[in-house]
């Protein structure tokens, strides 16, 4: 190995090292309602519904996003990117701070899923501009993994600081550790290894509804899609919202316990989502298989705990968190479909497709489940008991089947345009 080759794989470890920092602070700002929705509740005075709203509104514009951001990505490059959205996710937490009006809160909300939007796909052309192609699957994993470190940071930490100095201070805390990493990646990314900036000519419309198209047509590109939509939306919707008013409220735990489950389920997708990495990696043919297998198992253990008389025991919980936490790394298998059957030129795009389908799952999760509690409640209670719960998160699987059905059908799709591919020319995509 040259020094200058040394040289250029430090930095590059240097840019994904800064570039996870800035992943890393968007999980956290997206996870801060997941522990302080109950302490929402109470601060604004609003229904179950009405919480709802404030995932809602923050996911709607990640997902509506995505594609928008994919084309910016590939004609901006992933600095740029960063930076902006790491300024309107710092925006968003200081709106949240000040908020004592439903509106302004919803603001907050807005912004930090815009910021959201722009970051992780960021770091995924970071990846694949700076590192080898063999490396792609397993630094994939570690970045949505090791991403995750950000739900840490907003559960037992964020709800220890929000009980001790209130809501304000901790949102403000919250804005100053995302204006940090926002300083950090201003001084440390860049887009490629060279001097350049990874961007090509101002497209026009055009140009934008071609790549698009291309990417679309992809039987790979919509098997990513749809891997995303069945492996994302269950874990998602509990880390981010409704798991912890359903262990509080529902399952009668302390606040702190609650917490020290959800820091579990994050702890458990740390150890999770390299051993998915390397089983994609040795084993690229069978990816789908795996994701059968994880919406299988997350839809068991939940009927286990529905379906269980009364409160269920810790047992079960920690079983509970554990399957779905497998669920964040298992819906990044969607992207490496996308990098498998795409050109560099179009991974931004291509990604940008994948990412929205366990979004637009995750919101209509949310948005299903906050309506389902308000009528299922009681006549005369204040919160959702045991029962209401169990109907709200039985709309799970209704999306389970949906996708199931459609990774069933592009997989038989993809494999078909591999096998005729390679009777034409040598394999041009990984098969799924």
């Amino acid at each position: 190995m040259t020094a200058a080759t040394a040289a250029r794989q430090r930095s590059g470890w240097l840019v994904w090292g800064v570039a996870l920092g800035a992943y890393v602070g968007a999980v956290f700002h997206r996870s801060t309602l997941g522990v302080t929705g109950v302490d929402a509740a109470h601060r604004f005075d609003i229904n179950a519904s009405t919480l709802a709203t404030f995932s809602v509104a923050q996911l709607a514009v990640y997902a509506a996003m995505q594609v928008p951001v994919g084309v910016l990505l590939d004609r901006y490059g992933s600095r740029r990117l960063l930076i902006a959205g790491g300024a309107l996710m710092v925006a968003g937490q200081l709106c949240f701070a000040l908020a004592t009006e439903v509106w302004l809160a919803v603001t907050g909300r807005v912004l930090i899923g815009l910021g959201d939007a722009m970051t992780f796909i960021s770091v995924l052309r970071i990846v694949a501009l700076w590192f080898s192609g063999r490396r792609y699957p397993m630094l994939t994993q570690l970045t949505g993994t090791l991403g995750q470190f950000g739900a840490i940071l907003g559960a037992v930490p964020l709800v220890a600081l929000l009980h001790r100095a209130g809501w304000t201070p901790a949102f403000l805390v919250a804005a100053a550790l995302g204006a940090t990493l926002l300083l950090l990646v201003v001084v440390a990314v860049r887009d490629t290894p060279g001097r350049e900036v990874a961007a090509g000519p101002t497209p026009d419309l055009a140009t934008v509804r071609r790549e698009l198209a291309a990417a679309w047509a992809q039987p790979g590109t919509r098997l990513g899609l749809w891997t995303h939509f069945v492996t994302q939306f269950s874990g998602s919707v509990f880390a981010l919202l409704w798991g912890y008013p359903f262990l509080v409220q529902g399952q009668g735990l302390t606040p702190t316990a609650a917490a020290s489950l959800l820091t579990l389920m994050t702890v458990a997708m740390l150890v999770s989502g390299p051993a998915i990495a390397h089983f994609c990696a040795r084993h690229p043919f069978h990816r789908s298989v795996l994701v059968f297998a994880i919406a299988g198992s997350s839809a068991a253990v939940w009927a286990v705990v529905l379906l269980w008389s009364g409160p269920a025991p810790r047992w079960l919980l920690v079983t509970l968190v554990l399957v779905l936490a497998v669920n964040g790394p298992g819906s990044l298998i969607g992207f490496d479909y996308a990098r498998s059957f795409n050109p560099v030129s179009r991974i931004g795009s291509a990604t940008g497709v994948v990412n929205v389908g366990g979004f637009v799952a995750s919101i209509t999760l949310v948005l299903v489940v906050g309506v389902v509690l308000d009528l299922a409640t009681p006549a005369g209670r204040a919160t959702p008991d045991l029962s209401a719960f169990r109907w709200a998160f039985a709309a799970q699987y209704l999306l389970w089947a949906l996708g199931a059905v459609q990774v069933l059908r592009y997989r038989n799709a993809a494999r078909r345009q591999v096998a005729a591919q390679a009777l034409a020319t040598p394999p041009a995509a990984t098969a799924p």
